[in-house]
Parts: structure tokens; sequence; C-alpha cells
């Protein structure tokens, strides 16, 4: 550790470590950097508080989490060699432990130990090995908290209430001596159990079923209970002390009696070494890129299909946030998928800042402005623009459909689905995926069990399927990137490695060869049909989308002309030789003849009723199509009166009156307010520029290397005020200074100190208190004292500063060197 004389306290520990291995800790631990530690004593506070150690505990891996729980159930302090021995056993066969296990334990053992200690979880030489004491109290068995290797208390621990005499009784059943007090008839009974050779005779004369009541608790848990005439292996066991009891109805096996049971070892399964992922298929490396690239481009067609779905205005938001379940079954329902992938689809566009929340007083959902940006960018770098932002957000669309602690449903959009482990859970998996040999696609099962091993949850079985949260975000973090074309056919894509190694430009540049090109053409069917025999370019798309409806997609998309989608066109200010021309341009076939018709017989009949606002009324210069629309039993709900010949007045919105006639089979035209047909243009409704929604962070930011170097240059300017000897108070001086207490003297008293100082070069500590009331400890070496300021070198900051004599609390001069 650098030091003769070994650390007694973490403290000290922490002092005696270079700065790069602070530096490390903070890294590890960025929760301790806020704010940054006056000092290493409040550092070493700081990484002894609960929330803290759970939050190091939980980010260690398998193996440096048994080493800590391994040393929880140690003596303390324990020697390098028992905590080697409590995960490697002591060499006595107890039927579990693999021959492989003993070396591999003894290679990877300094690694664990070396985390443990960078994170300050461990600390003391090898011959005094300590677990900080709230990693202990989290770590060691307890009634209320098992411990996660099994293990009861001591016998120490378990005979704490127990009577002199019982003790006796227990010594004479296992053939001890009697002793004249219970701390050393306690000793002697401990003795007993951790000693081999007398612990096997003992369990050479207990009686098979007694040995079987030991086998089922010996690797936990430790707690049975019992009745108040226990059966004969029972009571045998209680009168040697190999069960005690913890209560009326309940015993526990003593540790250890275990650890003699378990050959020593406090871990049923040690796992040293990380699991290999395996392989579950190989694959030509060209064809998951091809596959992978095809499903990138289904992607974005789908996404682009989801903001025109919503181009007019999207579904009203939920009073608590979110979307309804109806609006996803209906959006799942016209992007021909599931409702989960709808939700994933949903919240994907959400997260990139293609779609939010319009902010209106009838709030909903509409695409943004950004995402016209995004619809105008090559294919490749819109798909780059997507898997980037799946894999920071921390919105999980898998928990969509369930319920939160408080029962309530998770809805799609909704304010709840954050989970800060989500973007460490995708990175990682992918990780481990290009890990792989290209065209590799690994088996999920060992997938999620080097995860598991990577990031154990506390507490929890390691044989758990799926049962925790990262498993869980493991397997959608599968079936996501398989859906976005992150991968193809199970494997990792080049484009998805270049995006995690080099960035977006290489990904982009990987993938734009493998997408198809847009096309500026279809082809025309004489049944009223138009195939789009690949992507069209958008101008086209567009067009089409308006004036057809999407009957089928694949490889080609069919588009079908109907009397209402023409009628949709003519709304949006086409007019029938317009619709004509564009046909002809973008088709590869001649236009059929009953396609012409159609749309001539819309465009005639399209406008004849027009539409109005009084509440609504409907004109028409055919006052026999007025008469129709009054005898006809589906109007009788509008309330239709006649006003004029050719006028009739409504009982309902213009809006309603529109589309209640549509559906009456009629071409109406709504108009403004001078007689003028209003256009329906596609694409009118946006909402205000909005940013997209910033993920959470699982816990404090990781601190850069300029961030470290300062505040480890902070925290020993710190420390050397707060250590620093200083001279003991002269005769007639004001007061003493308490340890840990900023100096006090009078203002003469002070003047005249740091005078003295600045005329002999000496240095003198300081209490400061700046403008913000915040006080601090310093080490200056004053140079100039004038006009009520003292110019000084300031050892803690490591530099020159100026300070107000009337903001200095007191002043010390520091002991010689040797004093103190």
């Amino acid at each position: 550790m650098g030091t003769t004389t070994p650390p007694r306290t973490l403290a000290e520990a922490l002092r005696a470590r270079g700065d790069e291995s602070l530096a490390g800790l903070l890294r590890a631990r960025p929760d301790l950097l806020n704010p940054v530690p006056n000092d290493i004593t409040q550092l070493a506070t700081r990484a002894g508080t609960r929330a803290s150690v759970v939050r190091a505990l939980e980010h260690l891996d398998r193996f440096a989490l048994q080493t800590a729980e391994a040393l929880a159930v140690a003596p303390d302090p324990a020697p390098y060699d028992t905590l080697l021995s409590l995960l490697t056993g002591d060499g006595l066969d107890d039927g579990e432990q693999r021959d492989d296990v003993g070396a591999a334990i003894a290679a990877a053992l300094p690694g664990a130990l070396a985390t443990l200690r960078e994170q300050a979880l461990v600390w003391g030489e090898d011959d005094r090995l300590r677990l900080v004491r709230t990693a202990r109290e989290l770590l060691a068995p307890s009634p209320q908290h098992p411990s996660p290797t099994g293990l009861g208390p001591t016998v120490a621990e378990a005979t704490a209430g127990m009577s002199p005499g019982r003790l006796q009784e227990i010594l004479a059943a296992t053939g001890l001596p009697a002793t004249h007090d219970p701390v050393s008839a306690v000793a002697a009974l401990s003795a007993l159990f951790t000693d081999r050779t007398r612990m096997a005779e003992l369990l050479d004369t207990a009686p098979v079923e007694a040995l079987s009541v030991l086998d089922r608790l010996v690797w936990g848990p430790p707690y049975g209970e019992v009745t108040p005439n226990p059966t004969p292996p029972v009571k045998w066991l209680r009168d040697r002390g190999l069960l005690l009891p913890v209560s009326t109805r309940t015993v526990v096996l003593p540790r250890e009696a275990a650890l003699h049971l378990r050959a020593g070892r406090a871990h049923r399964v040690p796992e040293p070494v990380p699991p290999a992922v395996a392989a579950a298929a190989e694959r030509d490396p060209q064809a998951v890129d091809r596959a992978a690239a095809g499903q990138a481009f289904t992607a974005l067609s789908t996404i682009e299909e989801l903001l025109k779905l919503w181009d007019g205005g999207g579904p009203t938001i939920l009073r608590a946030g979110g979307l309804s379940v109806r609006e996803l079954k209906r959006a799942a329902t016209a992007l021909d998928v599931s409702e989960p992938i709808a939700a994933f689809w949903i919240e994907l566009a959400y997260g990139a800042g293609l779609l939010a929340s319009d902010g209106e007083t009838d709030e909903r959902y509409a695409p943004t402005p950004a995402s016209d940006e995004w619809l105008d960018l090559p294919a490749e770098d819109r798909w780059t623009h997507l898997a980037a932002a799946w894999l920071a957000a921390t919105r999980t669309p898998g928990l969509v459909g369930g319920q939160d602690a408080k029962g309530r449903a998770l809805s799609a959009l909704g304010p709840e689905l954050d989970r800060s482990a989500a973007p460490d859970v995708r990175r990682r998996v992918l990780t481990l995926f290009a890990g792989l040999p290209p065209g590799t696609a690994p088996e999920a099962e060992t997938l999620l069990r080097r995860l598991r091993w990577e990031r154990p949850s506390r507490g929890s079985a390691p044989t758990a399927e799926g049962s925790d949260l990262r498993s869980r975000l493991a397997l959608w973090t599968l079936n996501e990137a398989e859906l976005l074309g992150i991968t193809g056919r199970g494997a990792l894509s080049a484009q998805a490695r270049a995006l995690l190694d080099e960035g977006e430009e290489t990904a982009a540049a990987l993938l734009s060869p493998l997408l198809p090109d847009p096309l500026d053409h279809v082809l025309l069917q004489a049944d009223l049909t138009a195939v789009a025999p690949g992507p069209l370019e958008r101008p086209l798309a567009d067009m089409l989308s308006v004036l057809a409806d999407v009957e089928s997609k694949g490889g080609a998309t069919v588009y079908r002309f109907t009397p209402g989608s023409v009628r949709r066109a003519l709304d949006a200010g086409q007019a029938a030789s317009d619709l004509h021309a564009f046909l002809a341009a973008h088709s590869r076939t001649p236009v059929p003849q009953p396609l012409s018709y159609l749309i001539d017989d819309v465009a005639r009949r399209h406008g004849h009723l027009r539409i109005g606002a009084a509440s609504a009324y409907v004109r028409c210069d055919d006052e026999a199509v007025l008469n129709e629309i009054l005898a006809d039993r589906r109007s009788t709900g509008l309330r239709l009166r006649r006003l004029a010949p050719t006028v009739l007045a409504a009982q309902a919105d213009p809006g309603s009156l529109l589309e209640a006639l549509r559906d009456m089979g009629y071409a109406p035209a709504a108009e403004s307010a001078e007689g003028d047909v209003l256009i329906t243009r596609a694409g009118a409704r946006r909402t205000p520029p909005r940013t997209p929604p910033v993920p959470v962070p699982e816990g404090p930011p990781v601190p850069d290397d300029t961030l470290l170097g300062a505040a480890v240059r902070a925290i020993r300017a710190g420390d050397t005020a707060a250590t620093v000897a200083r001279k003991e108070p002269t005769e007639g001086a004001t007061g003493s200074t308490p340890s840990g207490a900023l100096p006090r003297t009078t203002p003469a008293e002070t003047l005249a100190t740091v005078q003295a100082a600045a005329m002999t070069g000496s240095t003198v500590w300081i209490g400061y208190v700046n403008a913000d009331g915040a006080a601090s400890q310093r080490v200056i070496a004053p140079v100039r004292v004038e006009g009520g300021f003292v110019t000084a070198y300031d050892h803690t900051a490591d530099e020159v500063r100026t300070y107000p004599l009337h903001r200095i609390t007191g002043v010390a001069e520091l002991a010689e060197e040797g004093e103190g």
C-alpha cells in the first residue's frame, strides 16, 4: 500500500493511495463526487454510506460480489488465505466441488480483490483484509436478510441469549469438558466445529436421519421449524449444538458447522470465470448484412407510414399521459403489426424526436417539424438517426401493457416507461454480439447467463431465468434489434458494428449500397390498382398515398383507386386533368380506361353539393338532389330543414355534415364564408419545435478526466488543510481550536500573525468563509498584507489568491517538522 504502518481506517487507506487510484475510485463510484468531498475523511465517510455502498455492490460482477460475500462471513479482519479457502474449500471432497474450479478461483481472486479495493469496498493489507462496515451489514447473514451464501449466524451470535446452564449441557453432550463461564464455553464449541478431525468424529456418531436433516440445511436457508417435541434426529442435533434455537419454534444451523459440511466453501457454485456466449448458428456475413438492410428499409417504411397516419393530427393524449389502448390498437391495425410491435415503432419515433405532443388545449400527438427534415434525408442517414436514438433511449416499449408498482396499466408514450438501465443493457448486448465472428448468431440463453454474471441481481438466485429487469431488457433488445435492422437473421450486421465502433457516418456508408434505389414509376392495372415494384421517390409516394389506398405490402406495394381516394385527391386541390397527367407521367403502362372513367366520374360530382357554417348548411343548384337528401332516412340525425329551394340548414357542424353526406354516397365539398371551395391539404398539422425526450441517467454521469483531476486536487488540498499539524495556542491566546473546527482568533491576532508570516515567509493555517457563507480550511503562505487584504500562495488551491481579512475566522501557525 506504500506505507510501513498498516492503515487503521478506510480514510487512512485512501490517504495512502496515489492520485490515479483516487481518480479510479471516483470514476467507478461517481456518486461520491456530488458534491466534491472536502477532504479524504469526508470521502471515506461518504463511501461508507448505505446508498453509495448498495449502488457499488449492484455494479459488481458475480465473482467480485461472491468475494465480498465471502468476506462478510469471514472473521474481521481476514487474511488472504482465509478468504481463498472460503472460495475454494479446504481441499476435502464434499461431493459438490469441481476439480477445475479451485485453480480458476486462485487465478481470479487477485483481480476481484483489486476491484473491491479500487471501489473502496475492501481495504487493508492482504494479511488484514476488511470489508467496509456497511457492506458487511448488507451481506452478512441475519434472520431478516439471509446471506446469499446460505450461511447462518456464528455460534457466538446464535448463543448470545442462551443460559450458561444450557451451554454446559451442550458441552457435555459433545464430550467437551465443562468451563467456568459462557465465553469460554462458546469458544470451546466453536473450536470443535472448526476442527475437521473432531467434527468428523462427532458426525460419525450421528443417526442417519440427523445427517439427512443437516443435508437439507447445509446450503441454505439454514433455518428450520421444530415442534415442542422434536423428533429424535432433531433432538440429537439440538442437544449437541448442531442446531441452535432462534425462537421457541425455529432453529438454525451455525455457520461453523455448515462450513464443515460444505468442505469450507462459502458458495455452492463459485463462478470465477464469466460464462462464454455460445454460437447458435453461423451464417454468411453478406447474407446477414442484406437481411439486416432489408429490415432496416422496412423500419423506415413503417416509421414513414406512422407519420402519415398522424399527419393531420394524431390521437388525443390521455389525462394521465400516453396513448389509449384503443388508439394503440388502431395504429397496430393501420401498420399491420401486433400491438407490442406498434408500441415499439411509436416509442422509437417519439424517442427520435419525430413525434410529440402539439401542446394544444385538445392535446394530440402529431409529427414534429424535425420529422420533415428527417424525411428529406437519404435512407441510410434516416436509419442511423433511428438506430442512434434507440441505443441511447431509456424509454422501454416492452413495458407497455404491463402494470406499475401501484397496479396501473402502462401505456405507450406514457410517463412511466423510462428505465435507466436500458441503454447500458442494449449496448452491452450488442457488444457481446460484436465479440463473436461476423455472421455468428449467439444463443440467447448463454447471452442472458453472461449478462447475469456481469451484473447479478443481489439476493436473487443465479439460476433465475429472465426474472430480473436486466434479463427482460436483454430479451427486448434482441427482438428490437432484429426489427430495426441492427441484426439480420440473429447476427450483428456490419453496419451495426460500424455504428457501435466508428459512428453514424461509417455505418451509413456501409448501409447505402445495400438499400434499394427509389423508383419514379408504378405499374397501373385494369382492376383499378397500381403496383409499386419497389420503394418510390418521396413526391411520387406522397401523391400516390393521397390518390389511392394501400391494399397490400411486401416486396411490392399494391395501391387501389376508389371513389373515396380520388375524392381525397380532389379535396386536396387537384383537378381531374392534374390527376390524369400525374398518372400518365409516372406509369410504365398505359392508363387503364376504367381508372380514367373513375376519375372523371368522381370529378363531375365533386363539389356539386356545398357545405358551409350556419351551424351548417347545404346548398345545391339541383333541387332534386336536395329533395333526395331530405327523403333519405339516414339524414334524420342531421335535422335538416329547407331555407330556400337550393339551401338546407342542419343542426350539425360542417365537419359532421360533410362526413355524413359522404357516407350517404354523395361527394360534397366544404366552402368558406365567401363561397370558395376549402382545400384540405395533407401534412398541415405539425407540433411546435420539440426536442427529443432526454434519457433518464442511471445515477450520476461518469466524470471526465478534467473533472477527475480537479476533484482529486481539491480533495488532496482539503485533506492537507484538515490534517496539517498546528502549533498549540500560546499563553494568552483567545481560545483553542478543537480538532476539525475552523481556527478562531481576534481580528488583531489574525492581522499580526499573517503580517509576521509574510515577513518570515512561513506558512499558516486559516479558516475562511466565502461570500456564499461556505466555510473552509486553507493552508497559505502570505506574500503581502495591505488594505484589508492578504495576498498569499494557497497550498490547497495550488495558486496565488487574495483574501479579505474580515472573512478570515482565525489563523494558526503550523507545527515545525517533528512537532505534534
